[in-house]
């Protein structure tokens, strides 16, 4: 497995065997509010019982929600437990590619996704200095049958979380518990530790089957590889915003430019038509080689200072750059980082599921998407195997070694790869010509890989983009 020079890395240790769980140590210096919590001896504990075969999910992120719709379509119970006592529309832009946008569809929520996100029309590369480098057509301008979607997070789960309460019930989707451990209860299923917002103790659960999608802090990840260490930093601090903005090129296009040793960007549209000047809301993410991390905290505020300064010239006719990110009221630092794959995700009667399974760096717009992804597999698993280890293994075989390969592409050789190739061989510097520089084919072939890699069939040569 890969490692770092960073403080951040670590490489998870060899585990228990796959008929059972690690057993549960609860460590009150990794949870918050943990001075309140009373940690009562397991038989002296309240617990519920779901119904028969009913299916816990931990966590309400896109994973989680998506998981939960599946497993609905599937006739397969089901409740959703969230830390957070509200679920609150946070977050900044994501892109969700066809091939999950498909599976959206499939769960019928894609027509109300399409109706709060930008649908996107092509990705266009560019170096530092504005010049067009390499487009090429998105979603169903590509000859997909799904498009790709340019969405503020917090209106995907909201249109997640609408569906789920719907399908399953308001009730199935139960805030203010927060996962702090599991432990095998042998044919009975496994039972699940809960506190609640204040730290104080929750009854525990019994549930027939456990998937932890609670994210890249997961306690259930923590407890199966308690050796792992944190989050490995990628030597790339980023800082994001959202501001309204005129529409630019197509009015749906995704934008990457420069290079990460002297500054990228990442903008693009995530909602039409905001405000009655016709504006929409715009997502950006500055990117920059870093030698230490920013502090690894979701809601940490960025300085113009630490970052503004690379991109202060970035005035081009297609967009200003620099105004817009002058023109931003909040602006959210944090490191880019990620996990080495696990050996493997199921033990007996628990699983992990989207970032608390592959944690990737956000270069392939690919982490909602492959939790989407996860979530088809495991549901079909489930339906396929009954609801026990079995299905859970089964996932596991088929779903762990693909988003290994994604996560390690992210790293090494993701879409911006393009802007690499360039920024190096034209020795990060204005050109007459693109072509003098690099063949649109080697390009094309950098983005076709990783589709490749990802999951995406690269369809068949689409007509020329609709204007």
């Amino acid at each position: 497995m890969h490692r770092s020079s960073h403080s951040f890395d670590r490489v998870a240790p060899a585990v228990a065997s796959a008929e059972s769980v690690p057993v549960f140590t609860y460590d009150p210096n990794a949870n918050a509010h943990s001075a309140d919590v009373v940690d009562l001896p397991c038989f002296a504990r309240p617990v519920s019982r779901g119904e028969p075969g009913m299916i816990a999910i931990i966590g309400a992120g896109i994973g989680g929600l998506t998981l939960a719709l599946a497993l609905h379509r599937a006739g397969l119970p089901c409740r959703v437990f969230e830390s957070t006592p509200e679920i609150l529309p946070l977050g900044v832009g994501i892109n969700v590619l066809p091939h999950a946008t498909a599976e959206l569809q499939r769960l019928d929520v894609l027509n109300a996704l399409e109706e709060v996100a930008v649908i996107t029309r092509e990705a266009a590369f560019f170096n530092r200095f504005g010049q067009l480098v390499y487009r090429e057509p998105a979603g169903r301008w590509a000859g997909f049958a799904a498009p790709q979607l340019s969405i503020h997070r917090g209106d995907l789960q909201g249109v997640l979380l609408a569906a789920v309460r719907e399908r399953i019930g308001a009730a199935n989707v139960v805030t203010g518990h927060a996962c702090i451990g599991v432990e095998n209860e042998g044919d009975l299923g496994m039972r699940v530790r809960f506190r609640g917002p204040q730290g104080e103790a929750l009854p525990d659960l019994v549930a027939a089957v456990v998937v932890a999608c609670d994210g890249i802090h997961s306690a259930v990840r923590r407890q199966l590889y308690p050796d792992e260490g944190p989050p490995r930093y990628s030597g790339i601090n980023m800082w994001r915003g959202v501001t309204p903005h005129a529409p630019f090129l197509s009015g749906a296009t995704m934008v990457r430019a420069g290079w990460l040793s002297v500054g990228k960007m990442v903008i693009y549209p995530i909602r039409d038509r905001i405000d009655a000047a016709g504006r929409q809301l715009v997502n950006w993410v500055a990117e920059l080689e870093c030698a230490d991390p920013v502090r690894r905290d979701w809601n940490a505020r960025g300085s113009l200072d630490d970052f503004f300064p690379r991109f202060a010239s970035w005035d081009f006719d297609w967009l200003d750059v620099a105004g817009m990110i002058r023109g931003t009221e909040t602006i959210l630092a944090y490191p880019m980082v990620d996990q080495d794959p696990l050996p493997r995700w199921s033990f007996g009667r628990v699983t992990l599921l989207g970032d608390a399974a592959h944690p990737m760096v956000p270069r392939g717009s690919n982490g909602a998407g492959q939790a989407i992804l996860d979530a088809r597999c495991l549901a079909d698993q489930l339906a396929a195997h009954g609801i026990g280890a079995e299905a859970l293994q089964r996932y596991d075989e088929i779903r762990n070694a693909a988003t290994a390969r994604v996560v390690l592409m992210n790293r090494s050789n993701p879409p911006d790869a393009i802007l690499r190739e360039v920024h190096e061989r034209s020795g990060d510097r204005p050109f007459a010509k693109i072509e003098d520089v690099v063949s649109a084919d080697a390009l094309a072939q950098i983005a076709d890989n990783y589709k490749k890699v990802a999951g995406m069939a690269v369809p068949a040569p689409a007509q020329e983009m609709p204007r």
